[in-house]
């Protein structure tokens, strides 16, 4: 951008008007894609899910700009005030903005029932993608039509090329990406977001007019039927490529990077500034022909797409030579993009404005032209998202990108030397390269199943302990079947607070332990929601072994979309982790999901969120916190287990503020046998795992911001702590801890008589875990003892209920006995002696007599 607007003797060959005219471009661009940063995380809200979200807002914008530049743009370059038309462009783009901001919210509920609660896939596509379309149309339309209507009007006066205005146009929309993303929504909100960007559109419109002046455009060449039959196929082909190319490294690298809001924004500035800059050259250098402008294209979406194979070495390349945080994180993003992105999208750029530039000169008008273009690129997202991808996979779907660019040449250029030069090195990446997936195995593991699908990659891999570990897209470990246990108490403790369930909701299906350990109470019909159906298909792996039945129903859908669609009531919804990082996740942790949550449940049903304090910090806690106590005002939180590197804090709200009596509990627990395979068979092991009741909780979230769709501050603030973490997550445990505290009249049950029993296991808990803090793993019985002896003993002093202190001891003194027996066995008396009513000690210690 940098040559149009410097003054000297560039600013006097593009006139007195054209920075002005430059800078509407640009404002409009900022605009554009702003606006569709706020469109693309609205749609997450209205159709359910990021994926689906991200392709129907690309498509549907793309779609509605070729639809306004092929009738309305081409329109408006016919008549005789196209400032006028371009004015009246800004001012519709501006309105429907700001109607959108006004109603949006009621937009996603129409979209979310006409969806329904599990929608089949086919369906679900469609309105996602029709939807979608139509609701944006007034403002894409209008978007479609300002630069040919712009560049109409600057007809025969200096700088009205084609390549000057795109390039302006993009640069703005750059700027748009990063600010929105960075800073505005952030900051203020979606809502606030959207009308400062229709009021940008509104400026436009009201100068629009005093910059262009209202005189009509010289006449338009006379139309060249052969150019057209050469260059409107182009057009519609490239930019069907040049999207799809951009959808499918997104997607490969969304395996590597953090996938957040922040890569998503990364991607898309890097992918427009390369756009910007290839225009900007062809409006200032204008060279190369056409078809070695697709040749070269061809040959840097191969490097671009080789590049990917190295990018996990790369990223942690940049990360070391940086010496790692939260910028340097984001900056190793920025290289990846860089990598991939930068070489393809200057040429495209250039490619675009090259072909725009001649049809113009040929009487086609910029309308249809820019028409086809976009329309090729709304294509885009069916065509390799949804359809390719999942088919053949990002490779070939790469190898078929570069193949089309080539295609496109002339017949003299498919027969020279550097075509089949760049068409041999595409053949021999589809078949010698590896496919593009990543799988990041652990020491002497094996990958043993991988579905890849339209929404993400699946994979099971096996450690050297042969324990079998879910990962989606390549993240941490989504469950195993090592955490069996810990996977099967997040059912249980929520179940054993509700005196009667029946109809039980889990929202998030992972491994499907959680839902399963729950279907085998014969009770109970459950049902569970899984938004990637590759998971669902490999949950059995992980489920064989339960007693389900026909209890378990799972349900292909969305959650949060699920749950504001359907009308079915449970005495149970039980949410399971999610990493607020992720993109699109932040939207199950608002008050608006919460709230339609507590409409899915009957009279004195219970809600439980769970929360990865591993993968959350205590910032992004405190808003969620709050957030839930909008609805659950009388909410407490409990710990799913005492482990120390994967803590779970869980949220439970009630319907109706039930709280169970004595009896009442006692007779929960002998009425559920199965919690007792995961360690929750008496009133201490319940409601011992209550770690804060209702006034702890507002202490702890009073000044925090609030979490809501609007303004998704868990989205902005979570990926801090995954790009540069700052503590262990043992320590933000027991930092939590000792923020937090829990009174015997704010228990989820009336403990009675066993209230001060309770608070000296509440005591022991914390002291058990504090122990564990600095403790060094080891195979040596007496070095694991020399750290924890003398802790676990004196929890268990304080707490003989404390089943956590006993038996770990109990199994070190087992393995002492081989080396050091009189010492096992001193030690085992004193653990009968302080609980005698447990039998494992004194059974070891008979055994050794």
């Amino acid at each position: 951008m940098a040559p149009l607007t410097l003054p000297g003797r560039s600013a006097r060959r593009l006139g007195v008007g054209a920075p002005a005219a430059l800078a509407l471009m640009l404002a409009s661009g900022f605009s554009g894609l702003g606006l569709q940063i706020v469109w693309t995380r609205q749609g997450a809200l209205w159709l359910g899910h990021e994926t689906a979200a991200v392709l129907a807002v690309v498509a549907a914008f793309f779609a509605g700009l070729a639809l306004g530049a092929s009738t309305l743009g081409a329109w408006l370059e016919r008549g005789a005030r196209p400032a006028l038309g371009y004015a009246l462009c800004e001012a519709v783009i501006g309105l429907w903005g700001l109607v959108l901001a006004a109603f949006g919210a009621q937009a996603g509920g129409w979209l979310a029932a006409l969806a329904g609660p599990a929608p089949a896939p086919a369906w679900q596509w469609t309105v996602a993608f029709a939807a979608t379309f139509v609701l944006l149309l007034p403002a894409t339309a209008a978007m479609g039509a300002t630069l040919p209507a712009l560049q109409r009007a600057l007809a025969g006066r200096p700088g009205g090329s084609v390549a000057a205005l795109y390039a302006a146009n993009t640069a703005g929309a750059v700027l748009g990406v990063l600010v929105l993303a960075f800073w505005l929504v952030p900051s203020l909100g979606l809502l606030r977001s959207a009308a400062l960007c229709a009021a940008l559109n509104l400026g436009c419109a009201l100068l629009a007019l005093p910059v262009l002046g209202a005189g009509s455009p010289p006449p338009q060449p006379r139309r060249d039927p052969q150019a057209a039959a050469t260059l409107l196929p182009r057009l519609a082909a490239t930019g069907l490529l040049g999207i799809g190319y951009e959808v499918v490294v997104v997607r490969v690298l969304g395996q590597v990077a953090e996938d957040t809001v922040y890569t998503f924004a990364l991607l898309l500035a890097v992918y427009l500034v390369g756009s910007a800059a290839g225009a900007a050259w062809q409006a200032r250098w204008p060279a190369g022909s056409v078809d070695g402008l697709l040749r070269a294209l061809a040959a840097a979406c191969l490097a671009g797409g080789a590049s990917l194979w190295f990018a996990p070495e790369l990223k942690a390349a940049v990360l070391a030579s940086t010496g790692g945080g939260y910028a340097a994180a984001l900056a190793a993003e920025a290289v990846l993009a860089l990598a991939a992105f930068f070489a393809p999208t200057v040429l495209m750029g250039a490619l675009f404005a090259r072909l725009a530039e001649h049809g113009v000169a040929a009487g086609l008008g910029l309308g249809r032209l820019l028409g086809l273009n976009t329309l090729g690129a709304a294509a885009a997202p069916l065509a390799f998202g949804v359809g390719l991808l999942p088919a053949v996979g990002a490779k070939v779907a790469i190898v078929a990108i570069a193949a089309g660019y080539l295609a496109l040449g002339s017949a003299a250029s498919l027969r020279s030397r550097r075509s089949w030069a760049v068409g041999a090195a595409a053949g021999g990446m589809a078949l010698v390269a590896p496919a593009l997936v990543f799988v990041d195995l652990p020491p002497g593991g094996r990958l043993l199943q991988l579905h890849e699908g339209a929404m993400a990659s699946v994979s099971v891999v096996e450690d050297a302990s042969g324990s079998a570990w879910l990962k989606i897209d390549n993240r941490a470990p989504e469950g195993s079947s090592a955490t069996r246990w810990a996977d099967a108490r997040q059912a249980w403790l929520p179940l054993l607070l509700h005196p009667d369930p029946r109809h039980v909701l889990f929202l998030g299906l992972g491994t499907g332990v959680t839902a399963a350990s729950a279907a085998e109470d014969p009770r109970l019909s459950v049902d569970a929601v899984e938004l990637v159906p590759e998971v669902a298909a490999l949950s059995p792996r992980f489920t064989a072994g339960f007693a389900t039945a026909d209890r378990l129903h799972l349900v292909v859908a969305d959650a949060r979309r699920h749950v504001r669609a359907s009308d079915r009531l449970y005495e149970l919804v039980v949410a399971d982790n999610v990493h607020p990082a992720r993109s699109g996740s932040g939207s199950l942790l608002t008050v608006e999901h919460f709230a339609a949550v507590h409409a899915r449940l009957a009279a004195g049903g219970l809600f439980c969120q769970w929360l990865p304090l591993h993968q959350m910090d205590l910032e992004s806690l405190r808003s969620v916190v709050r957030a839930f106590r909008e609805v659950w005002p009388g909410a407490v939180a409990v710990l799913a287990t005492n482990s120390l590197d994967t803590p779970v804090v869980g949220l439970i709200g009630r319907a109706g503020g039930m709280r169970l009596t004595p009896e009442a509990l006692r007779e929960r627990l002998r009425g559920a046998p199965q919690a007792a395979r995961w360690g929750l068979d008496d009133e201490f092991a319940l409601l011992g795992s209550v770690i804060a009741g209702p006034r702890a909780l507002a202490r702890f979230a009073a000044d925090a911001p609030l979490n809501t769709d609007d303004r998704p501050v868990v989205a902005y603030r979570a990926p801090r702590l995954t790009y540069a973490p700052d503590s262990r997550p043992r320590d933000r445990l027991l930092a939590l801890l000792g923020a937090l505290d829990v009174a015997a009249d704010e228990l989820p049950a009336d403990p009675g008589a066993l209230a001060p029993r309770l608070a000296a296991y509440r005591q022991a808990r914390d002291l058990f875990l504090a122990a564990g803090r600095d403790v060094v793993p080891s195979a040596d019985p007496r070095r694991m003892l020399a750290q924890v002896q003398a802790p676990l003993l004196a929890a268990l002093r304080l707490s003989p209920d404390f089943r956590p202190a006993y038996e770990p001891l109990v199994a070190m003194a087992a393995a002492l006995a081989a080396r050091d027996r009189p010492a096992a066995r001193s030690l085992l008396a004193e653990l009968h002696m302080l609980q005698p009513a447990w039998p494992e000690a004194g059974r070891v210690l008979e055994e050794l007599r």
